[in-house]
């Protein structure tokens, strides 16, 4: 492609960044699609965030992911959150926001309809589920969210800290409390074998954690095989390597699991739709898939 005076600046923000492959989803689709466009990684060291946001305004950037450690700090530095953002408490989109009385950038959360996307491409429905989620930080926080908002029966958010999950399931059941009953209780993650009781394969477990992230990989953050028993989908949003140490247990146990790449390809495309107005094809999503897929393999 070209690049000229007309080409449209996205990005995204995070440290590290380096392993990044969101350059590849977001630059294969603008290919196909013909729109004159360019995405760069962008790494932003530790205190620099509200210089980083500030910047990308002032040079015209038009939109940006952001991942870790960012997805909850940079709230404070948005002119405006989504409402679904606001109550996930997590922001992994920014769309620039030139209003008149405005400068910079408003903040959506792709994470979690990516997720449910991943999901219902592999067949998987939450409504009536009860469902284990794995680590109560940013992710863990919006994962438990989608859950509970997508008709999960019980969502257990499991947390070495278990003061942080009570702060986390008070706010997830707080913002949804005008449309549904409190789903959502924290355990301390100590306490995991309260929940192995009754008939086997009864739970979808995510697991939100970076613990089996390379280079740490034959780590897990479960490692009792009894509660793998209980586990009928795994789904571990990690993404390498392809096959985590979570999902071994879980596939060894009689469940069946799944890795974070379709919910990286979807939170991709929900971003892009946002920014450019046009809707991925299904050929062309399962080409970046395959692309992304063949590079983790």
């Amino acid at each position: 492609m070209k690049i000229n005076g007309t080409t449209k600046l996205y990005g995204i923000i995070g440290n590290p960044i380096e392993h990044t492959m969101s350059p590849l989803i977001h630059g294969t689709f603008a290919d196909a699609l013909g729109i004159d466009m360019v995405y760069v990684p962008f790494h932003v060291a530790e205190g620099q965030l509200e210089a980083a946001i500030k910047g990308a305004y002032g040079l015209n950037v038009c939109g940006m992911n952001v991942t870790v450690p960012y997805k909850n700090a940079v709230i404070p530095f948005l002119t405006e959150v989504d409402k679904r953002a606001e109550a996930a408490g997590s922001v992994n989109t920014l769309v620039r926001d030139d209003r008149e009385d405005k400068a910079g950038f408003i903040g959506y959360n792709t994470d979690m309809s990516g997720l449910w996307r991943a999901m219902q491409e592999d067949g998987i429905s939450l409504k009536n589920e009860q469902v284990i989620v794995l680590g109560a930080g940013g992710v863990g926080r919006a994962v438990a969210f989608m859950c509970a908002n997508s008709d999960a029966q019980k969502v257990y958010l499991l947390n070495r800290n278990a003061a942080k999950a009570d702060d986390v399931a008070a706010k997830v059941n707080n913002s949804l409390r005008q449309y549904k009953k409190d789903c959502v209780t924290a355990m301390a993650l100590a306490d995991y074998k309260e929940l192995l009781t009754g008939a086997e394969n009864r739970y979808i477990v995510l697991q939100c954690t970076s613990v089996g992230l390379a280079p740490n990989m034959d780590n897990v953050v479960i490692e009792d095989s009894d509660f793998y028993h209980y586990v009928k989908f795994g789904y571990d949003l990690l993404y390498t390597p392809w096959e985590t140490k979570f999902m071994q247990l879980v596939t060894a146990n009689g469940g069946v699991a799944y890795n974070g790449l379709k919910m990286l390809l979807y939170q991709g495309i929900e971003a892009f739709e946002i920014w450019t107005g046009c809707k991925v094809t299904k050929e062309n999503a399962d080409k970046v898939y395959r692309m992304l897929r063949d590079k983790l393999c």
